[in-house]
């Protein structure tokens, strides 16, 4: 028997289907429900880890020219209380920060007193982070502008966070999917919470999908070696998040399938805090469909402590 090539595409087809298949079905339940339990402990943990969420407390956009840092009401840029008055000053060109500290206060880099130094921004290899007792700094680049992001390691958020509400695990919200490539990656502009801020992430294609035997079809964003979505849905604003949820899938092979598992689904650092830059989900990837899976989010639970300075 011959086979010619469109019997040989749809074979090769069905045979990447049945792979993907054969993953969705070799899962234990038992094994998969405590696989998740486990990624919901460490989702929590890097959520409290000194580089998760809950311990920003500032978000500080500088313009050019100098900015001075410190408690004192009369600063550019006031810090908490337990800062020391007058910290430094910031220096904006066009190449970047650098921050100059005040004389005998103690501001420290790899825990090396520091008393000038250029802050290479999160958007480069080595980026630089100044501490001030329990007070952590940084610059951060979006869309061309540059911020302050300050964090307090001992943030009284840390403690004080209570559980994340779930949807119960369901099997069938872990789906196979097949990325489409564009001809070309495409560089997005998606929207962020922060008005007129946008973020330009590159897109291989879209990842096409069922549930409940609907199709439906995300934009996928590229990141390293994973698929990063930023997805909304009809419990957005409801149940979950109202600007989406995140999910990351393996990045498949050419013509290759995925699994999706939206019982991973989470809600964006903007949902426990004012003070991050949020990607939302476009209107292309807002689903017509319920996914009763992942993270619910409850603005009455999930709060920043508003006496905290």
């Amino acid at each position: 028997m011959t086979l010619n090539s469109t019997t040989l595409i749809v074979v090769c087809a069905g045979c990447l289907i049945a792979a993907c298949n054969a993953d969705l079905a070799a899962v234990d339940a038992a094994d998969y429900a405590g696989q998740n339990e486990q990624w919901r402990a460490d989702r929590v943990e890097r959520l409290k880890g000194p580089d998760g969420y809950l311990n920003l407390v500032g978000l500080y956009w500088l313009q050019a020219g100098n900015s001075s840092i410190g408690s004192a009401a009369d600063n550019d840029i006031i810090f908490p209380d337990h800062a020391a008055a007058r910290l430094g000053v910031l220096h904006l060109t066009e190449t970047g920060v650098v921050f100059t500290a005040e004389s005998g206060v103690d501001v420290r880099y790899e825990d090396i007193p520091v008393r000038s130094i250029f802050l290479a921004d999160d958007t480069t290899d080595h980026p630089v982070t100044i501490t001030h007792g329990s007070l952590v700094w940084k610059v951060i680049k979006r869309d061309e502008h540059f911020a302050l992001r300050l964090r307090d390691h001992e943030h009284p958020a840390i403690e004080a966070f209570p559980p994340i509400d779930y949807f119960p695990f369901d099997l069938s919200m872990r789906v196979s999917a097949t990325l489409h490539r564009y001809a070309a990656p495409k560089i997005l502009n998606v929207d962020t919470v922060i008005e007129g801020l946008g973020w330009q992430p590159e897109s291989p294609g879209t990842v096409v999908f069922a549930l409940d035997g609907q199709s439906f079809e995300l934009e996928a964003y590229a990141s390293g070696d994973e698929l990063f979505f930023v997805f909304g849905d009809q419990t957005s604003g409801r149940e979950t998040y109202p600007a989406g949820r995140f999910l990351y899938a393996a990045f498949p092979e050419d013509g290759g399938t995925t699994i999706m598992d939206f019982n991973r689904a989470y809600n964006p650092p903007c949902a426990f805090n004012d003070f991050a830059t949020c990607p939302v989900a476009s209107s292309r990837n807002r689903l017509a469909t319920r996914i009763e899976a992942g993270e619910k989010f409850d603005p009455n639970v999930h709060s920043t402590p508003g006496d905290y300075h």
